[in-house]
């Protein structure tokens, strides 16, 4: 009668979505002052200025077919030459158009792309904990299999030794998602090096060609201008994710971007097989609109000062207490140390204050809890108290 696997997707949410529900409610019942919400990535800074004239340029200076007809099912041409130019100047690599896609968001270029490769039942994928969730969700419906790489609680960076020990003949792709959801770390230089010659000898030991997937939809979220690296340009088999969702704060718009690299083992086969995965999938013809907007607002970024301001404020309130935490240097998410082993029964209990923090264990992180400081500041301010409260029931 019906998909058993995607009744059982359908029948449980998100660890983070089952939060954000619950703040709903809450609010409803006690009021917006009674919850401190912390659960949902949602970017609270506007969209630049340059956003909305464009969209309203375009409405008055094109016809109705034009804004909002279909393009062509990897996107515009004119919208594609425009992001290979990007990427060039900003990263000096050369990704030419045709090998660009553009997608409904990161979620969908990583569905894509998974399922692009996957070329057998169970293929597996390696990402490194702590990770965004729904990866296990995207690898499960490409048929594959999802194995996770511990992390150094001190930095947050893969264990490497555990990494290349996970390494095989059956491993399909490797998936990086540098600044971190949810801890907010950025990768440097020297880590994707290590992480790139890691499988550069698992290729030559199994006469394999993994393919690093670059998931970056927090890429322009970084502070205190710490180096991104921008994979293509250290391990030919790359392919990136794009998602302007943070970087121009156009989270409902659902926009963004395949990049194959040139470079890649067999690339125009590969090039293809994301055509493929897009239209079998239905992924085809990201919105027509927003494909315009991006093209013509392909240098704007977002203020991240407020992410800052934010981040600054809930860190250092926070390590005052005595609660344990990295220091993030991208996107906007803290990830705690919880105050008891059992992080789900902490988050309940921080529920009991109003303050609605999510459990790490679907982040392959078991106690731990992510915060989502992409909030008011006003929100975080009058949030310590309860913070200190919750601190002070295990002391």
């Amino acid at each position: 009668m019906y998909n058993e696997k995607m009744y059982n997707l359908g029948n449980k949410r998100s660890v983070i979505r089952e939060l954000f529900e619950y703040g709903k409610k809450r609010i409803a019942e006690f009021g917006a002052d009674s919850v401190f919400d912390y659960s949902l990535g949602n970017p609270n800074v506007e969209a630049p200025k340059e956003i909305n004239e464009t969209i309203t340029e375009l409405l008055n200076t094109l016809d109705s077919i034009e804004v909002h007809g279909y393009t062509s099912a990897p996107g515009n041409l004119s919208t594609r030459k425009a992001i290979s130019k990007n990427i060039k100047e900003r990263f000096n690599f050369d990704i030419p158009e045709n090998n660009i896609y553009i997608t409904s968001g990161a979620a969908a270029a990583l569905t894509i792309t998974l399922n692009a490769l996957s070329t057998k039942d169970r293929a597996e994928y390696i990402t490194f904990a702590p990770f965004f969730p729904e990866y296990n969700v995207f690898t499960n419906a490409a048929n594959g299999v999802l194995k996770v790489v511990p992390f150094d609680e001190k930095t947050f960076t893969p264990n490497l030794a555990a990494f290349e020990k996970s390494l095989s003949a059956k491993t399909k792709g490797v998936i990086v998602n540098s600044p971190n959801n949810p801890s907010g770390v950025v990768y440097d230089e020297d880590t994707i090096k290590k992480i790139v010659d890691i499988i550069e000898k698992a290729n030559k030991k199994f006469n394999t060609n993994i393919v690093l997937i670059s998931d970056e939809p927090y890429r322009e979220l970084v502070y205190d201008d710490i180096f991104v690296p921008y994979l293509p340009n250290y391990y030919d088999n790359t392919i990136v994710c794009y998602s302007y969702s943070k970087s121009l704060s156009l989270p409902g718009e659902r926009i963004g971007y395949i990049a194959v690299s040139p470079k890649l083992h067999m690339a125009d086969a590969v090039v293809l097989a994301v055509a493929g995965a897009g239209r079998s999938l239905g992924y085809v013809c990201a919105s027509s609109l927003f494909q315009r907007v991006i093209e013509k607002c392909i240098n704007v970024k977002v203020d991240i000062a407020a992410y800052k301001k934010n981040r600054d404020l809930i860190y250092n309130s926070l390590t005052e207490i005595g609660y344990q935490c990295i220091e993030p240097k991208g996107a906007f998410y803290l990830f705690v140390k919880s105050l008891e082993e059992d992080a789900n029964a902490f988050s309940d209990k921080a529920k009991e204050l109003g303050l609605l923090l999510v459990p790490g264990d679907d982040f392959g992180a078991k106690g731990f809890v992510r915060l989502a400081y992409c909030v008011s500041y006003d929100m975080i301010k009058r949030s310590i108290p309860a913070f200190k409260k919750l601190y002070e029931m295990y002391q």
